[in-house]
């Protein structure tokens, strides 16, 4: 219970009557104005019901609708959400209905709590708090919809590969489907040349590309994956990666599964078909830990596995860290198509590409230099094992990872 603006008001001129009239006057015309506050607030003391529409879970970083309504509520009621660090809620209060934007700033599982409601008494002098509903868990996915825009623009054909734009949703594919007309977009590969011959005009073969086979997304959760890259960490950038290419697989026919680990195996998800949202739901919430990474013992655990496309998301900071990376490569790249992603800092590019006007700068450029310098070596090693590497910035690492899975299969690597 507690006055409102006006109430306080009216007690304070209450109160500063005492200047113009006797005391005992003023003392009473107090205490009647505060017995008002009361009455008026004790109206409101019985408390709303609030209906609260959220969606069932949130992708992170893409608002979502947030409603509340005092249903069947004649009093003045404001309603407020209140916040919590890892959710927005732009507005936050409003008069009667809130209709507000929620936004999950970070992966996980958060708890939403309970929406507040302030009703105020007929007068406008007292107000009564009120806490009705429950707090809600709320489960913020990695970007979801981006992974979806990908696997469209595969299944129009629109993906673009390096700034070309593909033949066909696929590449070419391996076996032979069927003979058609000969399009302006195919490529001269598909020239059936009998069939042209035969028939007067150009003919092009069509080719399936093959399906059912299995792709695998390895996550690293260890030390090096909680730092900062632009808005997010190497980890968050490294799930959106897996979700986009199990989703993309998902679109063209295959298996997807997933395995994170650092220093012990975290969550194991066997290949399945239409397995993105298994994915999903087996990365969301992770969170990387103060370890170091086993990488032997996460690759000898995919090494068990039939033939796959395994993409390993991680961060190569530097040699020494990733020495046990590169040492334990030959244990996938006997049985796998294995490609080896990271997410690059820009800031390191920038500061490359800035003129320095500061010593502190120069040698920051310096230090800037170094790194690139031992990523490109670690890169060089990656490819000389047999792997494939791809470093690409954190908006465009999911697109670059499926690109290299679509190659892989269009080249019927797996």
């Amino acid at each position: 219970m507690s006055p409102t603006a006006r109430g306080a008001g009216a007690l304070g001129a209450a109160a500063l009557s005492a200047l113009l009239v006797p005391p005992f006057l003023a003392v009473l015309a107090v205490l009647a104005v505060a017995a008002a506050i009361v009455v008026d607030a004790l109206a409101g003391r019985r408390p709303p019901a609030v209906l609260r529409r959220i969606p069932a879970f949130l992708a992170r970083g893409i608002p979502a609708s947030l409603t509340l309504a005092a249903e069947g509520e004649r009093r003045a009621v404001r309603l407020r959400q209140p916040r919590v660090p890892d959710l927005s809620v732009d507005p936050a209060e409003a008069d009667g209905e809130l209709r507000a934007n929620l936004i999950g700033l970070r992966r996980g599982r958060h708890e939403l709590p309970a929406p507040a409601a302030r009703v105020t008494g007929p007068l406008g002098l007292g107000c009564w708090y009120h806490r009705p509903g429950e707090a809600q868990e709320l489960e913020v996915y990695p970007d979801v919809p981006g992974a979806h825009r990908l696997a469209l623009a595969v299944r129009r054909g629109r993906f673009r590969d390096e700034g070309r734009k593909s033949r066909g949703p696929l590449g070419l594919g391996t076996d032979f489907e069927s003979i058609r007309e000969y399009s302006p977009s195919d490529d001269v590969r598909q020239l059936n040349w009998r069939a042209t011959e035969r028939l007067g005009r150009p003919m092009s073969n069509t080719y399936r590309v093959e399906r059912d086979r299995d792709v695998v997304c390895v996550v690293d959760c260890g030390r090096l994956m909680a730092a900062p890259v632009g808005d997010r960490t190497r980890l968050d950038a490294a799930i959106d990666a897996a979700v986009a290419v199990a989703v993309v697989a998902d679109e063209v026919g295959d298996r997807a599964g997933a395995l994170a680990f650092d220093r012990d195996l975290i969550r194991s998800l066997a290949p399945r078909r239409a397995g993105a949202t298994a994915v999903v739901r087996t990365l969301f919430d992770l969170e990387p830990r103060a370890v170091e990474s086993n990488y032997e013992l996460a690759f000898r655990h995919v090494g068990e596995m039939k033939r796959a496309f395994v993409l390993v998301l991680t961060d190569l900071l530097e040699e020494a860290a990733a020495r046990p990376l590169l040492d334990a490569l030959p244990l996938l790249v006997r049985r796998h198509a294995l490609a080896v992603a990271s997410a690059v800092d820009d800031d390191l590019e920038h500061f490359l590409t800035t003129e320095p006007e500061t010593p502190a700068e120069v040698y920051r450029a310096a230090a800037a230099a170094d790194v690139l310098a031992a990523r490109e070596r670690v890169l060089a090693r990656i490819r000389r094992s047999g792997a494939t590497s791809i470093e690409a910035s954190v908006s465009a690492l999911p697109a670059a990872c499926a690109s290299a899975y679509l190659r892989a299969k269009a080249r019927a690597r797996l």
